[in-house]
């Protein structure tokens, strides 16, 4: 039986023979993309070079990427534990070409490997196509031999693919992989029928279109190839298993928290819900932490101990009183070391946070669980059965008290849940949320892709020269319009072809200066760089008029750069200094660098005390 990191090598590795660059995971904290809470998808990291917003030294790539989907529309955790497929934290095994290879070659790459060097049975792969991709369909039917019978053409809900409402976008094609029969019994089925029987194993998109505002689609100069296979799955297939869970991905974490909580596996399936759930939420959360995400009240934070306390609650149910996930953190680490081995740095921070975390909330269940029979009790007095759903929200908000929990200790007492009541104010929530999550509005702007899609390029030359100098306007911005020029007074945004200019980046600000010729001086307010490869220059005119294709001088305010270099200085001096104290798990998590001041934001699990700080 091959092992899940044999399974991953082998995809990673059959890639590089294929000419493809093997590529490190990203963060599950995404750079550079404050549209996403969590990494999610193996293309992410690639998602501007899709674009055409940034250039590679390569144009074929594999990965093996960490993703969570456990917010917005990919949001799997009420499931997790309930379903043979759906977890938190997974893994997405993937190749990638930025216009290079197109539909042909994906798909004898996704036949070679399945069947030859995983060595599955054809018989039992099936295939889905757009119901328009007649290329798709020929190339599996004609080329890769499968009898039309084993072909599936879908809609676009099943089988078009799309970055965002405009954009790249294109047919996608699956591969599924039928395991004889379904949890149901199913021997007669067939692919479109939900019984599980057929198990999606990997996704081939193909970008070939360019959707505009109106809906229309272009052909794409450059076609591209994105796919994705989820190692669990690929595991639960190849290891001959019917769940996820059986693979070896999660059989020694379930073991261990059978071990620890002394309850046996696979002789209650509700005990079995939760011993999967402590599994799968072990493995988020030495993820999480590892790449720098702590307990917290929002954001990212807040989602990390949403998943540390759904498996603490669900220890509680398994009859546990005593912390236990900070061991199958330790576990995770241990189990994914061939191809994580920097978790080994980590797993001790992990430890200690998510045991700080399962002795807090600990009390905290059990003030929920006071407050609870107060709601009871006054609704028993006045003579009646339903729990409002407003006030189990509150206590769920609140004290992390979940509704599951309620509705179970409710029935206990003969009492109901007014569900439909706690699920209003629930996406009262999640609406307060999405509004307080600016991520979305931080999209690129379409005057800027446009920009970046000309070509503009600014040589940097701030290191060695920074006064007087010489370069050539190459293009003006204001508001969402291409200028010709800027007059007096005018505020505008500069593409220079030479610069000194800093951009802010990673919290430091951008440099401040001139830039003048004898007709024109224009103050630089700011430098930024909204997308790869885009440098613009905020500036306002002083006096003349600034023209596309002037000849320029651009000079740095020195003592703004010193100061500002300080100040960078005594970051990095204050992040060692913290690492010192506090330990090595300290990360900078977000920073202000400016001439006259900074911050710094780091992880921490708990209030940093006086001694520490002295």
């Amino acid at each position: 039986m091959k092992t899940s990191s044999q399974i991953r090598e082998e995809f990673l590795r059959y890639f590089e023979q294929q000419g493809h660059k093997r590529v490190k995971s990203s963060s599950l904290v995404p750079e550079n993309d404050p549209t996403l809470l969590f990494t999610n998808a193996g293309m992410n990291q690639f998602k501007d070079v899709f674009l055409g917003f940034e250039k590679r030294d390569y144009v074929r790539a594999t990965t093996s990427q960490k993703c969570m989907r456990v917010s917005g529309k990919h949001n799997d955790l009420e499931t997790v534990g309930r379903t043979a497929r759906h977890h938190t934290f997974f893994e997405m095994l993937g190749n990638f070409s930025f216009g290079d290879y197109f539909k042909k070659e994906a798909i004898r790459f996704a036949w070679e490997l399945c069947t030859e060097v995983y060595a599955l049975p054809k018989d039992r792969l099936y295939i889905t196509v757009y119901t328009d991709d007649d290329d798709a369909f020929n190339l599996w039917k004609q080329d890769m031999g499968i009898p039309e019978k084993r072909i599936y053409r879908l809609g676009e809900a099943d089988n078009f693919w799309a970055m965002g409402d405009t954009g790249p976008c294109g047919p996608c094609s699956e591969l599924h992989y039928d395991l004889g029969t379904s949890p149901a019994g199913h021997t007669d089925c067939d692919l479109t029928c939900p019984c599980g029987r057929y198990v999606e194993i990997w996704n081939l998109v193909f970008m070939q279109y360019n959707r505009d505002g109106s809906g229309a689609m272009t052909p794409l100069p450059s076609p591209s190839i994105d796919t994705g296979m989820g190692l669990e799955r690929i595991a639960c297939v190849a290891q001959g298993v019917r769940s996820n869970y059986d693979t070896d991905l999660f059989v020694p974490l379930i073991q261990e928290a059978s071990r620890l909580t002394s309850v046996p596996y696979g002789q209650d399936e509700n005990r079995d819900v939760s011993l999967r759930i402590a599994a799968d939420h072990s493995r988020a959360c030495a993820f999480l932490i590892h790449d720098g995400v702590v307990p917290g009240n929002e954001g990212r934070g807040y989602v990390l101990r949403k998943i540390l306390r759904r498996a603490i609650r669900h220890g509680k149910m398994l009859g546990t009183e005593q912390p236990f996930l900070y061991t199958l953190t330790t576990l995770v680490a241990e189990l994914m070391k061939d191809a994580y081995p920097e978790l080994q740095d980590s797993r001790e921070y992990a430890a200690t946070v998510v045991k700080h975390e399962e002795e807090k909330f600990s009390s905290t269940l059990s003030l929920g669980m006071a407050l609870f029979d107060d709601i009871a009790e006054t609704v028993t007095r006045q003579g009646k059965r339903l729990l409002p759903g407003p006030e189990l929200f509150k206590l769920y908000d609140t004290y992390g008290f979940p509704l599951d929990l309620a509705k179970e200790i409710a029935a206990e007492r003969d009492l109901d849940v007014d569900e439909a009541g706690f699920h209003a104010e629930l996406e009262k929530q999640r609406q307060r949320a999405r509004a307080s999550w600016k991520g979305g509005e931080k999209t690129v702007r379409e005057i800027y892709r446009e920009a970046a899609k000309r070509g503009f390029e600014t040589e940097f030359t701030g290191y060695s020269e920074i006064a007087d100098v010489p370069g050539k306007v190459l293009t003006i911005l204001q508001g969402d319009e291409f200028k010709q020029e800027l007059g007096e007074k005018e505020v505008g945004e500069v593409v220079l072809d030479r610069s000194p200019f800093y951009s802010e980046a990673g919290g430091q600000v951008g440099d401040k200066g001139m830039i003048e010729n004898e007709t024109v001086h224009a103050q630089v307010e700011n430098v930024f760089t909204p997308i790869s490869g885009l440098r613009l220059h905020r500036v306002t005119v002083r006096y003349g008029t600034l023209r596309a294709g002037d000849a320029v001088l651009s000079s740095v305010f020195p003592e703004e750069r010193r100061s500002t270099a300080r100040h960078h200085t005594a970051t990095h001096l204050l992040h060692a200094a913290l690492r010192e104290v506090l330990g090595t798990h300290v990360k900078q998590a977000g920073s202000l660098v400016a001439p006259d001041r900074l911050r710094f934001d780091f992880t921490h699990y708990r209030p940093v005390t006086k001694d520490e700080i002295r």
